[in-house]
């Protein structure tokens, strides 16, 4: 029992240390615990990477280019596609800090490039090339590196003869290369192109958030557009149109819901199923590409795909003569 006698310590003598607790939050690992943005929740992390990182409130997490990879290919991370370099600062801009330095920082905290990584395997056993842009890296900025990415993929694209998927999520041009950023807008619409000719399928994945430059470029250039829930999706943000417009915008402006039933995307698709999404599209898209579905020995490993049936038009019939019309009275 403890009391004030107990605790009377004579000169010179020194209280024995109490025994310190151990404190729960401190031996606590870092990032154990990771917070839901719309309710405050406290999720477990192998519980959420297990969902795809998508909260049981059914908020989509931004995710980088492996978790993406191990979400959508067969194997789970398909073959690296080796991009080219590119000046670092072709402009010696610098304003705060300079360009090398905010470059240097960044490829140190993601420990890639730049925000684009590419990657070659099969969806479903349906062979694609998937490129994806990581938030993480400047905001996604479309800068020199991005382009020439971009091209690249889909020029590897046009010569596996397979469809190019794009992982969209960026903040627009990166201001820091000026107009050289603003070129790659042109620049991947030509490669693009390149892939209608081939007569391959260019699918484009809109992630939170797809904005800017990218917006007005090749993340609206595909053949089919899948919005991930709740992603805004837009070229200028929705605090910059209220001010301009001095108007109050609509509920969930420029979210992919929103988007979907104004037409500008084709389907919302939860993370969790977009690979089933995927191989699904794929299956119809090559249904007559036997060698998306090969290897180069000819052995079939894949299942077959889906037939598709023509759509046939009805033959228009012809319309009944009108009569003759009558002269008018002279």
């Amino acid at each position: 029992m403890s009391n004030w006698w107990t605790n009377l310590t004579r000169p010179g003598l020194k209280k024995k240390a109490e025994e310190k607790k151990p404190d729960p939050k401190r031996e606590t690992p870092d990032g154990l615990w990771i917070k839901c943005p719309t309710t405050g929740e406290l999720i477990y992390q192998q519980d959420l990477e297990a969902s795809n990182w998508v909260t049981p409130a059914g908020f989509h997490m931004r995710i980088g280019p492996a978790q993406r990879f191990k979400q959508v290919f067969d194997d789970g991370a398909g073959t690296p596609i080796a991009l080219p370099d590119v000046p670092r600062d072709p402009l010696r801009f610098k304003d705060d800090k300079r360009y090398v330095d905010r470059l240097k920082a960044a490829r140190a905290k993601v420990e890639r490039d730049d925000c684009m990584a590419a990657s070659e395997g099969r969806i479903g056993g349906a062979r694609a090339v998937v490129l994806v842009q990581d938030f993480e890296f400047m905001g996604g900025s479309l800068g020199m590196a991005a382009g020439e990415a971009f091209i690249t993929a889909a020029q590897h694209a046009v010569k596996a003869k397979c469809a190019l998927i794009c992982v969209a999520a960026a903040g627009g041009a990166r201001m820091q290369e000026g107009i050289l950023s603003l070129m790659q807008m042109p620049r991947t619409t030509l490669a693009i192109q390149e892939l209608k000719r081939a007569g391959l399928p260019y699918i484009v994945v809109l992630t939170d958030p797809t904005t800017g430059g990218v917006t007005a470029s090749y993340a609206m250039l595909g053949d089919i557009h899948i919005a991930e829930p709740g992603a805004l999706i837009g070229f200028a943000g929705p605090r910059v149109i209220e001010q301009t417009i001095r108007q109050k915008l609509p509920d969930g402006f420029q979210r992919a819901e929103y988007l979907l039933e104004k037409g500008m995307v084709d389907m919302v698709v939860d993370r969790r199923q977009l690979k089933q999404t995927l191989a699904a599209l794929l299956s119809i898209l090559l249904a007559n590409r036997e060698d998306s579905a090969r290897d180069g020995d000819g052995a079939t490993d894949a299942k077959p795909a889906a037939t598709v049936q023509p759509l046939v038009r009805p033959a228009r019939t012809a319309a009944p003569a009108r009569p003759p019309r009558a002269k008018a009275a002279e």
